[in-house]
């Protein structure tokens, strides 16, 4: 069994997720969360974090008694278009 830290967006996926891992016997020592500059607000057109949620995530460590560990996310998508199309400097 692992000792995990819990990346959680706010959203019912990672909270999913999360109950799982400890369904599974993992401890979660933990929670993390990758959220918006606070001054893009809860609402950001972010390119690869669920952001709607990250203002309270906060609240589901301590209800659960582990640390809360928060990050501002940083850079913006380079495509963001329905079609993707390679550009300079993919790592695709």
């Amino acid at each position: 069994r692992m000792k995990v830290v819990a990346l959680v967006s706010g959203g019912k996926d990672s909270t999913f997720a999360m109950m799982k891992c400890v369904e599974h016997g993992h401890e979660v020592k933990a929670v993390a969360n990758l959220r918006p500059p606070l001054k893009a607000g809860e609402e950001m057109d972010s390119f690869m974090y669920q952001t709607v949620g990250s203002a309270h995530v906060d609240k589901v460590a301590e209800a659960m008694g582990v640390p809360f560990f928060a990050r501002e996310i940083q850079g913006v998508a380079i495509e963001q278009r329905l079609e993707y199309k390679r550009t300079e400097g993919d790592e695709v």
